[in-house]
């Protein structure tokens, strides 16, 4: 196991070298205006999949999206509670700091957070041995038992809750004091996709009625 982590960290370092000599060499001037700060327009709420990367989704130079990525791309609800709140911070940050002026909440299929949920995994685990997916999967759970009702968990009930995690997470943003002050001011608008990994498919939400379909 040890032989095998040297040896993909030796590929990492030989890509870092890739990068110094060809991107970072190519885009000097870019990464000096980098060095002096950051002006992100757009907030990507994504997950953490080593698939979905927004960044080569959306085909986009360093330092063009600020990007919060964790288990099936959720946001917790707004909450006044001592703790460590590293998605609220995140996107407080964005909003309050960096003012962007759009947030989108991405999800993706063959979610491993979604499946967590529906055959419920990690139910009864202790912290540090699932426990802690579990409660953070726990955000899902209306959701869940009601498409579970009326679908049952086969693929569209995986696609549909894949969706939902989108929907979730857009309203709990809205939870956020900072959040719907600036939509009513129209300095901030939120938009759900959801990237379809077998067909390579970016859908949209429709504001209007929370249904996907096909960027234009």
């Amino acid at each position: 196991m040890a032989d095998e982590a040297s040896i993909e960290f030796d590929r990492l370092i030989a890509g870092y070298h890739r990068f110094h000599t060809e991107d970072w060499s190519r885009q000097r001037s870019r990464w000096a205006q980098l060095a002096e700060g950051q002006n992100p327009k757009t907030l990507v709420i994504a997950c953490s999949d080593s698939r979905v990367d927004p960044t080569r989704i959306f085909d986009v130079t360093p330092g063009e999206l600020f990007v919060v990525r964790n288990i099936a791309n959720l946001v917790p609800p707004f909450e006044m509670s001592k703790g460590y709140h590293g998605v609220s911070a995140a996107l407080e940050f964005a909003v309050t700091q960096l003012n962007v002026p759009q947030i989108i909440v991405m999800g993706h299929g063959a979610c491993g957070g979604v499946s967590a949920s529906l055959n419920h995994a990690f139910e009864g685990a202790p912290r540090g041995k699932g426990g802690f997916i579990f409660e953070w999967m726990s955000l899902l759970e209306q959701e869940r038992d009601r498409i579970v009702a009326e679908l049952g968990t086969g693929p569209e009930a995986v696609r549909a809750l894949e969706y939902a995690c989108v929907r979730v997470s857009i309203a709990n943003l809205r939870t956020f004091p900072c959040i719907p002050e600036r939509e009513a001011a129209g300095k901030l608008k939120l938009r759900g996709a959801h990237f379809a990994i077998a067909e390579g498919v970016l859908y949209l939400m429709d504001e209007a009625t929370g249904e996907f379909a096909p960027a234009a």
